[in-house]
């Protein structure tokens, strides 16, 4: 893996960091490269070095959490149920907590929730049987989009009310609705 030098990285996470924190505290359509680069304490032409424009910029630091979060998945033993992939998912949410509250909870992008949703489909997919993997069932192309759905609903609603409940409440009981739907068949 190649090694960025350090003024790099401390550059592209102020800039990340800016984009966040101007996300939350307007749409993302009013933000400018300018008020990036006055919050990031760097130059417009920093930014450009790293990025073609705001939308390739908010486009990496999506896919930079999206990639992270398929790592973690990928990282849990085979065996891991439903209550564990719940555990890592919100205490991941709650360690990024900026990111995803001015994603999901404020003036966010319905880009990424889209990316979001998108992520959640594949790894409910991914969990179905062996068997049914390859050509799902319209039945289980329904839960799946439903239970999708259903995931980045509950994970709104924890950001929106300021995470009124633990990761590990919340993972209890989207893992006990997640193994009463995907095993009742």
């Amino acid at each position: 893996m190649l090694k960025i030098d350090r003024r790099i990285r401390k550059s592209q996470e102020a800039i990340k960091m800016a984009v966040i924190e101007l996300m939350i505290e307007k749409s993302f359509d009013q933000i400018t490269i300018q008020d990036i680069s006055d919050r990031a304490d760097v130059s417009r032409r920093t930014i450009y070095l790293h990025y073609m424009d705001k939308f390739d910029l908010l486009d990496k630091l999506i896919e930079e959490h999206i990639d992270d979060l398929r790592e973690l998945c990928d990282s849990t033993d085979d065996d891991a149920d439903y209550l564990d992939m719940g555990l890592l998912w919100f205490e991941y949410f709650e360690s990024h907590y900026l990111f995803f509250s001015a994603l999901l909870a404020s003036k966010g992008s319905p880009f990424f929730r889209n990316r979001f949703l998108d992520f959640f489909l594949q790894e409910l997919a991914n969990s179905m049987p062996e068997g049914s993997r390859p050509k799902l069932t319209d039945g289980e192309n329904v839960d799946i989009q439903f239970l999708g759905a259903a995931i980045v609903g509950v994970v709104e609603w924890w950001f929106k009310n300021g995470k009124p409940l633990p990761p590990s409440f919340m993972a209890q009981r989207l893992g006990a609705l997640l193994e009463r739907n995907l095993e009742a068949d």
